[in-house]
């Protein structure tokens, strides 16, 4: 069905997502687009009802204030401007409307129907998906991660044994995750998975590489030379599914805020790609992606299951890249899980992990003077991952995971707690 929509134009603000997000958490549809959306573009985007121009701190790009197509302001559709002065809006505000005001500038101005929901957001997918691939297969990269297994899911419904799921050993995986994923897909869901063994060769092409948007870049370019090369040896692959999310579209730029990180799903991709794209949570929040795992049927074990970049081990192996490092970072995340399971705070926290940087202190170890890593511990509380808090872990379980970790795993001396919220701290390190 088409679903209402409410269009937030960016004009600087920082906090469009939060907007678009309060929209949406009304059973309407809302989507970002840049200041310079055309009227015709506009158009096309679905059924518009209402349109927010969403002035902020970056409104003036190279020292000239951005500015919407003069002929938006023609078109016959309510408009609201939100810290955005002009003389031609239905209603001017100096800040963000609260619940109230949001409802009556929605369904009283703009008439929208509250008619979105995940029920609908997969009928409608569903059916984008079956005219975009018809009777051709789709490859798709099968992590085990939220994303990816709802997408997985999601394609199930659409496309069926059309699907084949690949999953990439990278060696940047956390401990048991290819045994993991190995086990609830092929032998729980019965997918058409394909596993490839690909340690050496990504760490190969990482030796040396610091930089993390270089280590974001190359590992992303890496799986989809993999996959070209696994649907080499299969017929009919046209199309290449990817978990990419809204987030990581806002995240990686917009015309009036700069990027805060590449997504390896988003900036990482080769220009000779040779499949069309099948991104069907596009335009899904996480928390969004998560209500659509369990409407697709999904366990919640594994819609709930911890967030992992697509990087991988990569990003919290911070610097350029050695075993001995990742075999740190590897361990250290396993002792945190298990200790946060035991402790009931796998249930309670939405992110955490460890990162090793690319540098020693000294320290004791057996009566000796000794060099060594520390490991750094996240734990971090979000609903959309755009902002984040920090989890108060109590401190006896904080000491246990540090004794666990400076017992158990190799050339670490130190283990330190990371306060930093998001912002101005992102949730990963790199």
């Amino acid at each position: 069905m088409k679903q209402d929509m409410i269009a937030v134009l960016d004009l600087g603000s920082t906090k469009n997502t939060e907007l678009a997000r309060a929209i949406r958490s009304l059973g309407v549809y809302s989507e970002i687009y840049p200041h310079d959306i055309t009227v015709n573009e506009l158009k096309k985007t679905g059924n518009l009802k209402g349109i927010i121009l969403y002035g902020g701190e970056n409104r003036m790009v190279d020292g000239v204030p951005v500015e919407v197509c003069p002929e938006l302001y023609d078109m016959d559709c309510p408009m609201m401007s939100i810290d955005h002065p002009t003389s031609k809006c239905v209603q001017q505000m100096d800040t963000a409307p609260d619940e109230d005001g949001l409802k009556k500038f929605v369904f009283d101005v703009c008439h929208a129907e509250a008619n979105w929901n995940m029920k609908n957001f997969i009928e409608d997918q569903v059916e984008l998906v079956r005219r975009q691939v018809g009777d051709k297969k789709v490859l798709l990269a099968l992590s085990g991660g939220v994303d990816s297994s709802v997408v997985a899911a999601l394609l199930i419904k659409a496309i069926g044994k059309q699907l084949v799921c690949v999953h990439v050993n990278h060696g940047l995986m956390r401990k048991g995750e290819s045994e993991s994923v190995i086990e609830v897909f092929k032998n729980q869901m019965d997918a058409n998975l394909i596993y490839v063994d690909a340690e050496e060769r990504f760490l190969g092409k990482l030796a040396g590489v610091a930089d993390p948007e270089r280590k974001r870049k190359i590992i992303g370019a890496e799986f989809i030379r993999v996959f070209e090369e696994e649907a080499r040896k299969l017929e009919g692959i046209d199309f290449l599914a990817q978990g990419t999310i809204y987030p990581d579209i806002i995240e990686s730029g917009t015309k009036t805020a700069k990027m805060v990180k590449s997504h390896h799903n988003v900036g990482g991709l080769p220009e000779d790609l040779k499949f069309s794209l099948v991104e069907p949570l596009y335009y899904l929040f996480k928390d969004e992606v998560r209500a659509c795992g369990l409407e697709l049927g999904l366990p919640k074990e594994m819609v709930y299951r911890q967030p992992f970049p697509g990087p991988g081990l990569g990003v919290r192996c911070l610097g350029a890249i050695t075993k001995e490092r990742l075999e740190a970072v590897r361990e250290s995340d396993a002792i945190l899980r298990e200790e946060f399971a035991a402790a009931g705070l796998d249930k309670k926290v939405w992110q955490y992990f460890t990162a090793v940087p690319d540098f020693k202190s000294v320290g004791v170890r057996d009566h000796a003077r000794c060099f060594e890593y520390p490991v750094i511990i996240r734990a971090v509380n979000t609903v959309d991952a755009m902002s984040a808090t920090i989890e108060q872990i109590d401190w006896p379980v904080l000491m246990k995971i540090t004794d666990r970790i400076m017992k158990e795993v190799p050339n670490v001396n130190r283990v330190c707690y990371d306060l930093s919220p998001k912002p101005t701290a992102t949730i990963e390190w790199e």
